[in-house]
Order: structure tokens, then C-alpha cells, then sequence
């Protein structure tokens, strides 16, 4: 399978590059950036505008000032991709019009019209069935319809249709989210083997160390570091110490600076009481006396004045060293409400048989704050599994009884109101709390003052997960057993930490599902279950092996 892009050369540029939300919020204002070839993985805290810059760069969105240049044919894959079921697999590859013209072809049937469809395509079908082989869907036919493929299979087959395209430039936005760790290796070849210009948006980690630069979007500005994650986290930590001690220096400049003035204003305060004893003494003649008080006053000008100059530019120089040090808060989650006792029964799963052919059998219990990881191919059924747990799916047969108060968040993130703000829709599930309490706790998320009264609709990813997690959190009863499914889908390296750190801190039972194992192994789990038809114990070394094979 090729991954090269045409011959010419491609590129994109930013110039002056301007865009906000329709309520106002600037995004960018006087952006200035540029793609060459290469893979560039394009990173920063969620509500940077990454996402945003792909869409103006795609022609999705159009900015408000500034231009955007794009030399090659631009292929985009979307964050949320969505396919309609009916579609055949050779519509979604773009080559079913080719396809119909070449079997027409070789039924004997040579009208002109198609020998213009096929052009010099004749090996349409090939090329199409190694593409998908090249990303793992070799099992996939090109008459099948996508409504049978899962939501992994439809991330990789959007991108099938790109590669078969070799557009110059290629944008991928979190491409890994909902591929397990079999289908994310076929990503990361097809990354590895593109010789274009490509920008790809993840959090990937693993992905990201396979990228030629990082460019960090903090502010409306891009920071280039040449290299990979690795080499860009060193480079990162090296400013950052340099900005720390930057700081220290310009404290200690401050404090000198202070120091002098008011060791200035004791001098000249000293000045004015003996110019004032040799005047009350008439020592001198009047008119000696006279310049004398000039030329000091004319002096304590220029002293004070030079003083507070330099105490303003020591200020200035704080600031600025101040500001080139990166601030990430961290989301708190002590919540006593949530603790679970050790050795408390939490959930019990007996002979369970789930819908579209996943089951638990036996008896499986999970007792105290314990922390589950629920891992398994894509399809194998965890999403089905957490919504009958959640009550949400009816067992086909079986019992799935949670004994203390549990919350679910989805992939989907679907149980915040778009309509509604941040604050009303923590409201919503703790209707009891005042107006003041429910601000007070989402101060712990990091939404505060005017933040936790912005509309869930504007929300970046990562900020609407936090929502999300706030909600479920902050509800009443409290949760004293969490399920999160693909939590760190659509959130930025920061945001990654901040919810790993928030859940370091929650005291009750959790069971993750995640294809990120990276993510898993950073939250104490004590406890790792691969869903593959059947529920049974796995390690992390086991799930990195059996994902991995071909």
C-alpha cells in the first residue's frame, strides 16, 4: 500500500489568521503559522483552538480575517466521525462510480462513457482492498455496509478513503479515539509511512512519538520544537526551569529595587531637614541658600524618578518571567461523601448475558474501593456491559445489582444540556444544593466565577468532560461507584493528567474502560478484565501482547 502524496509539493499557511465564536469569544487573532512536509503533531490545552485551526485550514470554517493557503489537495479526518449505516464501503472509498464502470467493462459491455468513469483507475479494487488491508479491515468487503462495522472500524475506514485519494496534505484530528490497541498499531504505520504534509491533533501519546515536530498552540500562538513528544517534554522542562530561575532573579531585582528606593527617600528625606536647618540658621546668604534649595529639589527629582523607573522595569521583568511559567491546575476530587468502606459489597454480576452476545459467567463481586480496569477489542461489548450495570440496557438473562450509588459517564458525554450552563446542569442533579454551594464545588473542576456560568454549547472536549465528571460527581446521593467509558478520548495531554490526578483523589470504587493503557496503568488499578465474549482476570502485560498480534 502507498502512502505518498502526489509529486508536487505541499504546504499550508496562516497568515494574520482571525476567528471567533458566534458569541464573541476570540479563538485566534493574528495567527501565524505554517505546515511544510513532514508530520507535525499539533498539541495544547483543550480550548486552544487545534481543533478549529484544522476546520479554517480544512475550508470547514472560514475566518474572519487573515488567509489560509493550502498548495495540495487536503484530506481532513474529523474528530467525531459519523457515517450514515446505509452506505456500502465502496461509497465511503469514493470508488463505487470507478467499481460500476470497470464490472460494466468486463461484462462486455464498452460504452465510452465507462472508460471515461475508469480512466487510468484500472486497478481501483486493488488498490482499495490493500489500503484496507494496510489498516487492519482486510476482513472488510467492499459491498458490506458501514452500519455492520463498529466505531473503530468506521475511524480507520474513513481514513482508508483518504489514503486512497494521496491528497498533499492530511489532517488527522484524535484519530485514535475508540480504536483499541490492534487497530491503533495499523494507525500508527499508516502515520509512520506518510511522506506529505500531515498535522495530526492527539493525546496520544504513542502516536505523538511518531511525529517529526511538536507544535504546542498555547495563547494563540504556535512554539515549534523539532522532534517527537519525548524530545519536546525535554525541551519543554528545560524552558521551564529556565523560567523559574528567571523568576527568582527578577524577585531578587524587585526586591533590590525596593530596597533602593527607600534607602533614596531616607537620603533625600535626611537632605531636605539639614537644607531646611541651614536656611532656619541664615549661615549662608539668602540667595546661596535659594540655589542650593533648587538644585537639591532639581536632585530628588531625578533620584526618585530613576528610582521608580527602575522599580517599574523590575516589575515589568517579574511579569514576564511570571507569564513564561506554565500554571495547570489540577481538578480535586476529595469528596468524603464517596468513600467506600473495605470489604463492602459494590456490585455483583451472576450469570449474565448481555445483548449482541457478551456474558459474565458465574459470579464475579467487587468489594471496597477497588479500581477496575476494563479492557477488549473493539466491539467485544464493554460499552454494552457499563450501560446494563448503569441500568440503562435490560440483561438478555442474569443479575447485574449495584449496592451503593453509582454514575456513568459515556463516551458521548451526553448527560450534560446544551441549553443549559455549566451551573444549571449540575443543578439538574443536585437539585437540593444552593446556587453559591454548587459554584463553590465546581471551583474544584476548575470552572470559576464567569466559566461555570458558560453554556455547556460552547464547551471545548475537555471542558465539557470536566462538566460531565462535575455533574456525576457533585450529584446527589454522591457516587460510591464511578464507570467511565473511554474517558480520555478528546482530551489534551494537560486534561489527561488533571483527570488522572482527580481520580488519584476520589475514595470510591471505579471501573474504567479504556483502549489507553498508559492511562490505566497511572490509576492504581487493582484489578484487570478483558471482555472477549466472556468476563475473565488479565494482566497489563497480556492485553499489551494479545492486542498487538496480528
Amino acid at each position: 500500500m502507498s502512502l505518498s502524496p502526489a509529486s508536487s509539493p505541499s504546504f499550508i499557511t496562516c497568515t494574520s489568521l482571525s476567528y471567533a465564536w458566534p458569541d464573541g469569544t476570540t479563538v485566534f487573532d493574528g495567527l501565524q503559522a505554517a505546515f511544510g512536509p513532514g508530520r507535525s503533531g499539533l498539541i495544547g490545552v483543550n480550548g486552544s483552538g487545534k481543533s478549529t485551526l484544522l476546520k479554517l485550514i480544512a475550508g470547514e470554517l472560514r475566518p474572519a480575517g487573515g488567509t489560509v493557503r493550502v498548495a495540495g489537495e487536503v484530506g481532513y479526518l474529523p474528530q467525531n466521525v459519523t457515517l450514515d449505516t446505509a452506505l456500502r464501503v465502496e461509497e465511503v472509498l469514493g470508488i463505487a462510480g470507478t467499481r460500476a464502470a470497470l464490472h460494466a467493462i468486463e461484462a462486455g459491455d464498452v460504452r465510452e462513457e465507462h472508460f471515461t468513469a475508469v480512466g487510468d483507475d484500472w486497478d481501483v479494487e486493488e488498490r482499495a482492498t490493500a489500503t484496507l488491508a494496510g489498516l487492519g479491515l482486510g476482513h472488510i468487503g467492499l459491498d458490506r455496509t458501514t452500519g455492520e462495522l463498529s466505531g473503530g472500524e468506521s475511524v480507520l475506514l474513513r481514513l482508508a478513503a483518504l489514503l486512497l485519494r494521496r491528497p498533499g496534505v492530511l489532517l488527522l484530528d484524535e484519530p485514535t479515539n475508540n480504536l483499541d490497541l490492534y487497530a491503533r498499531r495499523r494507525l500508527y504505520a499508516a502515520v509512520e509511512a506518510w511522506s506529505g504534509v500531515m498535522v495530526v491533533v492527539s493525546h496520544d501519546r504513542e502516536l505523538l512519538e511518531r511525529v517529526d515536530q511538536i507544535a504546542d498552540l498555547r495563547a494563540g500562538e504556535v512554539a515549534w520544537y523539532g522532534g517527537n513528544f519525548s524530545a519536546y517534554e525535554e525541551a519543554l522542562a528545560a524552558e521551564q526551569e529556565a523560567a523559574e530561575r528567571l523568576v527568582r532573579v527578577a524577585e531578587s531585582d524587585l526586591r533590590k529595587q525596593k530596597r533602593e528606593l527607600a534607602e533614596a527617600q531616607v537620603k533625600l528625606a535626611r537632605r531636605k531637614r539639614y537644607g531646611q536647618k541651614m536656611w532656619d540658621s541664615k549661615r549662608e546668604p539668602k540667595i546661596v541658600m535659594g540655589e542650593r534649595k533648587r538644585q537639591a529639589q532639581v536632585s530628588a527629582g531625578k533620584h526618585r524618578i530613576m528610582h521608580e523607573e527602575r522599580l517599574a522595569g523590575a516589575k515589568e521583568r517579574l511579569d514576564r518571567a511570571v507569564e513564561a511559567v506554565r500554571d495547570d491546575d489540577e481538578i480535586r476530587v476529595d469528596l468524603p461523601h464517596t468513600a467506600v468502606p473495605p470489604g463492602r459489597s459494590v456490585l455483583t454480576l451472576r450469570e449474565l448475558c448481555l445483548r449482541y452476545g457478551a456474558r459474565v459467567e458465574g459470579e464475579f463481586e467487587l468489594r471496597g474501593p477497588e479500581r477496575i480496569a476494563l479492557v477488549g477489542r473493539n466491539g467485544a461489548g464493554k460499552t454494552t456491559l457499563l450501560r446494563t450495570i448503569a441500568g440503562e440496557l435490560e440483561a438478555l438473562s442474569g443479575e447485574a445489582a449495584a449496592h451503593v450509588p453509582l454514575r456513568f459517564l459515556p463516551q458521548r458525554l451526553d448527560v450534560l444540556d446544551d441549553g443549559l450552563t455549566v451551573v444549571e446542569n449540575v443543578a439538574r442533579f443536585a437539585p437540593e444544593a444552593s446556587d453559591n454551594a454548587i459554584r463553590s464545588r465546581l471551583a474544584r473542576f476548575l470552572f470559576k466565577g464567569a466559566r461555570a456560568g458558560q453554556s455547556v454549547a460552547t464547551l471545548s472536549g475537555g471542558e465539557r468532560f470536566r462538566a460531565a465528571l462535575a455533574a456525576l460527581m457533585l450529584a446527589e446521593p454522591a457516587p460510591q461507584l464511578l464507570m467511565l467509558d473511554e474517558p480520555t478520548n478528546n482530551l489534551d495531554m494537560a486534561s489527561v493528567r488533571q483527570l488522572t490526578t482527580a481520580l488519584e483523589s476520589y475514595e470510591g470504587a471505579l471501573i474504567v474502560a479504556s483502549h489507553d493503557i498508559r492511562f490505566l496503568e497511572s490509576l492504581g488499578v487493582t484489578r484487570w478484565l478483558r471482555l472477549d465474549g466472556a468476563l475473565r482476570d488479565t494482566t497489563p502485560e497480556e492485553v499489551r501482547a494479545e492486542m498487538t498480534m496480528d
